[in-house]
């Protein structure tokens, strides 16, 4: 069964007709040609295909496109405002946040909602005090930023990145 599907990606709004078994990320990378998300395990164990969907952090493999009718799906590409880089794009770049890249523009979207999450005052998992403001350390942010994986292993720049960006 097909459905009328818009979204605003990246700013600018978006209209296809989509088999209502379309993946967010195939509907995307497939139909609209937006590539910044990649499509690593396509089970939701990678987060490569991370965006953020009305500004929270999404595995787009995982939800379906018709799922976010009107919503604001923004990827990593569309972060970023007059040719300049995102402050986390930006903090990636300084410290190495990557090497082969492929899980970048996942990580970055990862990022920046964490750190959204963070200003909320959501705690984490490894959070001590939960009546507290959150810390963000290093083991919060490795938490948090747990469900992005890189198989080049630029963890600790990484971390340095979101560490930096956080400032």
């Amino acid at each position: 069964m097909d459905s009328l599907v818009t979204l605003t990606v990246d700013g600018e709004q978006r209209s296809l007709t989509l088999d209502t078994r379309t993946t967010l990320l195939d509907a995307l990378r497939d139909r609209l040609r937006v590539t910044s998300p990649k499509k690593g395990c396509d089970h939701g164990q990678c987060g490569a295909c991370t965006v953020l969907v009305d500004g929270r952090r999404v595995t787009s493999c995982l939800t379906f496109a018709v799922a976010h009718e009107g919503s604001e799906v923004t990827t990593a590409a569309g972060l970023g405002s007059d040719g300049a880089l995102h402050p986390v794009a930006q903090a990636f770049l300084e410290h190495d946040g990557f090497q082969c890249g492929y899980c970048t523009p996942g990580q970055i979207c990862s990022a920046v909602g964490m750190l959204d999450e963070v200003d909320r005052g959501w705690p984490s998992h490894v959070t001590e005090d939960l009546t507290a403001a959150v810390e963000l350390d290093d083991d919060e942010i490795r938490e948090r930023m747990s469900g992005n994986l890189c198989r080049c292993g630029a963890y600790v720049n990484i971390v340095a990145a979101v560490r930096a960006a956080a400032r």
